[in-house]
């Protein structure tokens, strides 16, 4: 699904393009493709953000945000590819992947309540929903705790092998608030569930990805363009574990939507990759 862009915002557009205004700094974020089997194809976890909010605001996304400076600590427990390994698939060095990483189990956790950590390189840890889990989560989205200190005092390592690698965007020049945001995937742990837990949703539910990319198309809910063609990406897959092999074989080449005249409109442009799958949706 394509828009074609509001005259006012193609010449807002225009203006950064030709220099006339300075787009504003992006901010790192990571965010997560959490899947389960379903029917058809693998399920999604999918947050209604708050029409309060800065940014997205009534969009429908997976669970992210912002790497924060600690995030960056390298005292963090790792289980998985070294952050060198992860910084070549990423597109970036070696602190920034780290950081990215732990970005990404963090805002999982905090948003929907799924760890990916245990207390070994090749344990999960099986339930996440006691109040002791629950305080340490609020404490770590309100910021009043570290995720290294978490898995210190836990006992927990970081599982990076748990997540995929799947795309990055770079917000449009013309947007007041950029992010460069990786996307990450990764399978529902055994044992664990979702919780309807973050602040800055309004509502969460687990779609079939395929069909939130339908429900999309019908105008009765909201995405960014990133979030709707992952969906429909992670969608022409039957299983997780099929979403998990083509992850294994990707890297990062971040993504800036720009301003492409398509026909008589104005339209953001998409991703070569993606583009035959958008137009049978047309």
């Amino acid at each position: 699904m394509r828009i074609a862009l509001p005259e006012a915002l193609v010449a807002q557009a225009k203006d950064f393009a030709d220099g006339t205004r300075v787009p504003a700094e992006p901010r790192n974020a990571a965010t997560v493709v959490l899947m389960r089997d379903g029917t058809p194809g693998p399920e999604v976890y999918l947050l209604k953000r708050q029409t309060s909010m800065a940014f997205a605001a009534g969009m429908s996304v997976f669970p992210g945000g912002g790497v924060d400076p600690r995030d960056f600590d390298h005292a963090v427990a790792w289980a998985g590819p070294s952050p060198e390994e992860w910084a070549t698939r990423l597109g970036v060095d070696a602190a920034n992947a780290r950081a990215l990483v732990c970005a990404a189990v963090r805002e999982t956790f905090e948003e929907s309540g799924v760890l990916l950590a245990g207390p070994s390189a090749d344990e999960v840890v099986a339930d996440t929903t006691g109040d002791d889990w629950e305080a340490d989560r609020q404490a770590l989205e309100a910021r009043d705790l570290a995720l290294t200190e978490f898995l210190d005092r836990r006992g927990l390592v970081l599982r990076t092998d748990l997540l995929g690698v799947w795309s990055g965007w770079l917000t449009p020049a013309f947007e007041p608030r950029r992010y460069r945001t990786w996307f990450f995937v990764a399978a529902l742990p055994e044992g664990q569930r979702t919780r309807d837990v973050s602040s800055e949703s309004s509502s969460v539910e687990w779609r079939s990805a395929i069909g939130a990319a339908d429900v999309v198309d019908g105008g009765d809910m909201f995405m960014l363009p990133p979030t709707y063609i992952t969906c429909l990406e992670v969608g022409q897959h039957a299983s997780v574990a099929d979403v998990l092999v083509e992850a294994a074989g990707r890297d990062v080449d971040m993504f800036t939507p720009e301003l492409e005249r398509v026909g008589d409109q104005d339209m953001l442009s998409i991703p070569p990759r993606v583009r035959t799958l958008l137009e049978g949706r047309s």
